[in-house]
């Protein structure tokens, strides 16, 4: 598929860029996506929830009443869980919450997170930016002339440009990433994919 690349003032220039129909075209994969955007959650969580068991509360030992003649039942200790201010009884414990993903299964979870924004026109090619000085003025512009604003964006940059990075990380709806960084997980959170020409080649090499 062809896709037209726009300059750094937003305005679409003669050029344009073919799109490989391996990744941008094929039939995307739901299973796949839903696998690869879990295992990246859940690889975020810290897993550092605790809460007190009744061997770490502190309180006393002794028993609380006599074990027969009360007409209730029985009680041995004020730790005990189902007492006002007892332990938890089987309370969350620190835990890991990784796993792994075939190497295949998320090429082809990325291929179809493409290929559903490319079906929904939410793809942009732009020739390769980067700004003399670290402005978000400058970088606001640029979003701007997209008609972007508002938007949740992703740049898919060919090469690390610290002047463009860090133009946009004041920017909240704004994420600036490399071909070989990005995740499944962020195409599909963003509202519009902006890929630098450059990026173009490094993505289709990566994912084939």
């Amino acid at each position: 598929m062809k896709a037209k690349i726009y300059d750094a003032t937003g305005t679409i220039t003669a050029k344009s860029v073919t799109l490989s129909d391996d990744i941008f075209g094929i039939e995307p994969n739901n299973h796949a996506i839903y696998l690869d955007v879990k295992q990246h959650l859940a690889n975020k969580r810290q897993g550092t929830h605790k809460s007190k068991e009744r061997a770490e509360i502190a309180g006393s030992t002794r028993k609380i009443k006599k074990q027969k003649g009360t007409g209730g039942a029985r009680a041995g200790s004020v730790k005990s869980g189902t007492r006002v201010g007892g332990g938890r009884i089987f309370g969350p414990r620190p835990r890991n919450y990784h796993f792994k993903l075939n190497i295949k299964l998320k090429r082809l979870a990325r291929k179809s997170a493409f290929a559903f924004k490319a079906k929904n026109d939410a793809i942009l090619v732009m020739q390769d930016i980067n700004f003399a000085e670290a402005k978000t003025k400058d970088f606001k512009t640029l979003i701007t002339s997209l008609k972007l604003d508002d938007q949740k964006v992703l740049f898919i940059l060919a090469e690390n440009t610290d002047n463009v990075y860090l133009a946009s990380r004041n920017l909240k709806k704004v994420k600036v990433v490399t071909a070989d960084s990005f995740n499944t997980y962020d195409l599909l959170n963003a509202k519009k994919i902006i890929l630098a020409e450059g990026a173009v080649k490094k993505i289709e090499m990566i994912l084939n």
